[in-house]
């Protein structure tokens, strides 16, 4: 094994490529931003290095990742604390004159289970988080991700059982429908089901499936992927026939995926990325339809294993052959219509 820690710039720079297709139009809908995690701070300077590595990213999306929040006060208020801190950041991304990549929108958190009895806490939570966004509030993510055996995983969720199940969530679901925003679903690949019921019983919420449902592949999962990969295929079809429900085709270099490159010399390049993840993209486009697809990074998560430029450089690999307005969907197209990043 190397010296160079995995993730580390030294160690992502030691694969390069020639950048494919420069100047397509690009909008990243989910990254996060955050300090001290995974031994380093992932900030404005830090995403314009990753974006702005070759390929042509104009406009993110901000995914919440329970930074930043308030210490103290209402503990439904807690969240919006990252929504402010964010707002700050976009500010500066669109003041820029170096055509840098700019946050367009937010994905914020909130409890959506106050929609059951606490109607009126989570209607002050959304009204604040909408204030508190400058006009870039988009959607919320309530993870509803938890598996039981949270020890084996780098990354923890810690959902309550079936929170996709709970009627007081779907309520929360119908109110931030009815505001005009988004629900972006984190959940575990065994929680495909639970999620296939929540969009069929809410079908007036548009909601983005993130990781492609997360398939893990560590713990009690390091020898199962092929049985997986079989449910996992036959649930997303199913999940695809769901109108309301969009997809996000990334976020599987998780190193709870179980593909093992954050354990390697050095990462992956785009043609071993493709080798080992295709069928996962192809699928779910197949399902779904480029017109509802989108791809994301999910940096600086999925930068533990490969760089930014060589994810893309996979992703314009991967569907070549289809036709531009195809491509423009999925990479900008879909991404401008969920999160409405119209200018």
């Amino acid at each position: 094994m190397s010296d160079i820690e995995p993730g580390s710039d030294q160690w992502l720079a030691q694969i390069k490529e020639e950048i494919i297709d420069p100047d397509r139009a690009i909008i990243d809908p989910h990254h996060h931003l955050w300090k001290k995690r995974f031994n380093r701070d992932y900030l404005l300077p830090e995403l314009w290095a990753d974006a702005g590595s070759g390929h042509n990213v104009g406009k993110t999306v901000f995914m919440e990742c329970r930074a930043f929040y308030r210490r103290d006060g209402a503990e439904h208020l807690k969240s919006v604390g990252e929504t402010e801190f964010i707002a700050k950041l976009a500010a500066e991304s669109r003041a820029d004159t170096e055509n840098k990549a700019r946050i367009s929108g937010i994905v914020a958190h909130c409890d959506l289970t106050l929609g059951g009895d606490s109607t009126e806490l989570l209607l002050e939570a959304l009204e604040q988080h909408r204030s508190a966004g400058d006009g870039l509030l988009r959607g919320i993510r309530h993870s509803a991700a938890r598996d039981r055996r949270p020890e084996d995983l780098l990354i923890v969720s810690a959902a309550p059982p079936y929170l996709h199940g709970k009627e007081s969530f779907r309520k929360g679901l119908r109110i931030i429908a009815d505001q005009g925003l988004t629900y972006d679903t984190w959940h575990y690949h065994h929680q495909n089901l639970d999620f296939l019921d929540l969009a069929r019983a809410v079908p007036e919420c548009t909601m983005i499936l993130d990781h492609f449902g997360t398939p893990l592949g560590v713990g009690i999962y390091k020898h199962c992927a092929d049985e997986i990969f079989g449910e996992w295929k036959q649930e997303i079809a199913e999940i695809a026939r769901c109108p309301n429900v969009y997809a996000k085709l990334g976020g599987l270099a998780m190193p709870d995926n179980g593909f093992g490159w954050h354990l390697q010399d050095s990462p992956p390049s785009s043609d071993e990325f493709i080798k080992a993840q295709q069928k996962y993209y192809m699928h779910a486009i197949e399902c779904f339809g480029p017109e509802r697809c989108m791809f994301e990074s999910n940096f600086p998560v999925d930068r533990l294993s490969i760089n930014y430029h060589v994810l893309f450089n996979a992703y314009k690999k991967m569907v070549a052959d289809f036709s531009e307005p195809e491509k423009h969907a999925m990479f900008y197209g879909t991404a401008e219509k969920v999160y409405s990043l119209q200018d």
